[in-house]
């Protein structure tokens, strides 16, 4: 069946230890280089590929991320299905360090960043009311119950640029604004997976309460790290289960670009049409 799941991991998940058969693949894309190598192998007998999304060694500081290549490569490796694994902070106070959050909206805060596919001689406006596959939520929402995972399904992440943490201000005002979660990587990948027709769920690992709450008024990385640590162990267990339950069928979003392309495609260029051959290639 080939390479159709896909894994990002994010602070703290820099590799994916229940690989069997793993190889390193690197992968050549019109934007450049992804953020490393990918790992390929075998979880529960299903082919995945594992991207650690900083690097290993946490490299890459999230506004210098190379999006696009890390997207890219996932779909030129026949990915469908992407879960990605991010540390995030709390806006509320139920949702607590080492719980797991399945939010169904975004919310940008960053400037300027990159989050588009079709710059270059090809114009598309994906539909992206919904940015979340319900389906690949659903998976994660029972595996986390199943390994005993503590999980709220659905809220708002709200994308910042980073990567200092926010001020109190910014902190209340997200809070005033019903938003529930902050991070500062997975709006990007969720545009940039739909536009490659692929299914994108956000697994959010909470480490922290922002600054906002009274009785944990700052972030520290020391505190950080000590919830990654145990988000990590958390997280390797999640994917094994979702990935034994992934499902076997095309995305649901296999088609998300039929009727994107604005671009007459008869003053499409062969040097256009190549680049990006491997995303809309059906449909040029």
């Amino acid at each position: 069946m080939g390479i159709r799941i896909g894994i990002i991991g994010g602070s703290g998940l820099y590799q994916m230890d229940a690989l069997e058969d793993r190889r390193e693949v690197f992968v050549d894309t019109p934007w450049g280089k992804p953020s490393d190598a990918y790992v390929v192998g075998k979880i529960a007998g299903r082919e995945v590929a594992f991207l650690a999304r900083h690097g290993r060694g946490h490299r890459i500081m999230p506004s210098n991320l190379n999006f696009r290549a890390n997207i890219y490569g996932l779909k030129k490796l026949g990915v469908e299905y992407v879960l990605s694994f991010s540390a995030v902070g709390s806006l509320r106070e139920d949702l607590e360090p080492i719980h797991f959050v399945l939010p169904d909206q975004f919310f940008d805060r960053t400037r300027g960043r990159a989050s588009t596919f079709y710059d270059d001689g090809l114009v598309a406006h994906i539909t992206f009311a919904h940015p979340v596959c319900s389906t690949l939520s659903d998976i994660v929402e029972r595996a986390c119950r199943t390994v005993g995972v503590t999980v709220h399904r659905g809220g708002t992440y709200c994308c910042m640029e980073g990567p200092a943490f926010s001020t109190l201000a910014e902190s209340n005002v997200y809070r005033s604004w019903g938003l529930d979660i902050i991070g500062m990587t997975n709006l990007q990948e969720a545009k940039l997976a739909r536009e490659a027709e692929m299914s994108y769920c956000t697994v959010a690992m909470v480490t922290d309460y922002d600054c906002w709450h009274p009785e944990h008024d700052s972030v520290t990385v020391d505190s950080v790290i000590e919830y990654l640590t145990k988000n990590a162990a958390n997280a390797q267990k999640v994917s094994i289960e979702a990935v034994r339950n992934m499902p076997v069928d095309p995305s649901p979003y296999a088609s998300a670009m039929k009727n994107a392309i604005l671009t007459d495609r008869a003053t499409i260029p062969d040097r256009v049409r190549d680049k990006y051959a491997v995303l809309v290639g059906k449909y040029l």
